[in-house]
């Protein structure tokens, strides 16, 4: 389709016939993201409301639609990176937002705490250097005031800000980490997130209670607070909920964003935004499809 035509069929947008505006929203989004453009200023040269108003929807549903597939694609191919699951779900309400940016400062982090570790540095030695550079240098911290907005779990705004909650702070903690080669992971913890230092050595004392190859547990929102087991059971006795293996033990990435989602759904109900915790559950389905909950 040239430029011409294109345009023509956008234009047909604001037609009143309900078949007819169907049609033409349908063919336009089969058309996918080369589309935008064109709508973009179609919306720009009318001052017709009704036209800018359904351009508007047809926008956001083909980079939902887009953003809806990448998570599939990310989560079927094995779902590898959790940085990668976590930008793309930011897509959601920042579809134009700039990857690379978000790369850098990841880079700027990793590079500040590797300066400081030595090849010799005990795990509870290299867990200070990275709070000493995550909270201290960068200044990330826990968003106590406003925790419930829903921008606490996009990681562009958190990026940003240095601000965010339980798990965007820990997902945040950990990929810099997992990129020193250090073995931090997210445990999805009833009504918290937590990181596990795991031990992959078999050799280290320090914390180590557990017999479960973890080594101690660490509080990204609490600036890196490292704790024990003991503590994780007492946790679990003040929710009188029943000890499962999954609160001890790492969870998978896709996991860890099903629980971004999760947060998003309970963030927008509140809010009283139905359409996007609709359109979240629609993302949280997708990946619990592919990885269901076993607990």
């Amino acid at each position: 389709m040239n430029a011409k035509e294109l345009e023509a069929l956008i234009k047909l947008l604001d037609d009143s016939d309900v078949e007819i505006y169907s049609h033409v929203e349908s063919r336009l989004l089969d058309l996918g993201f080369e589309v935008i453009p064109h709508l973009e200023k179609t919306w720009e040269s009318t001052l017709d409301i009704l036209l800018q108003q359904r351009i508007e929807e047809l926008i956001h549903k083909i980079q939902f639609n887009q953003v809806k597939f990448d998570l599939q694609s990310w989560a079927i191919s094995g779902a590898f990176d959790l940085l990668s699951g976590f930008i793309t779900i930011s897509k959601y309400q920042y579809p134009e937002l700039d990857e690379q940016k978000i790369l850098n400062q990841i880079e700027a982090i990793k590079r500040d705490a590797w300066i400081e570790l030595r090849y010799d540095t005990s795990p509870v030695e290299k867990v200070k250097i990275l709070n000493h550079v995550i909270y201290n240098l960068h200044g990330f911290t826990g968003n106590v005031t406003n925790y419930g907005d829903p921008q606490n779990s996009y990681l562009n705004v958190v990026m940003d800000s240095r601000r965010g909650n339980q798990i965007s702070l820990a997902i945040v903690y950990s990929v810099i980490a997992q990129r020193l080669d250090i073995p931090i992971y997210g445990v999805n913890l009833p009504q918290h997130f937590i990181l596990a230092y795991i031990d992959e050595q078999n050799d280290y004392q320090d914390l180590h209670d557990d017999q479960q190859g973890i080594l101690f547990y660490i509080n990204a929102f609490n600036k890196g607070f490292i704790f024990n087991k003991r503590d994780v059971d007492y946790f679990l006795k003040q929710l009188n909920v029943t000890p499962h293996l999954n609160f001890y033990q790492p969870c998978s990435n896709i996991q860890i964003m099903k629980r971004v989602l999760r947060n998003l759904i309970s963030c927008y109900e509140k809010l009283g935004l139905d359409e996007k915790k609709k359109e979240v559950q629609e993302m949280y389905d997708i990946l619990n499809t592919i990885e269901p909950e076993d607990i």
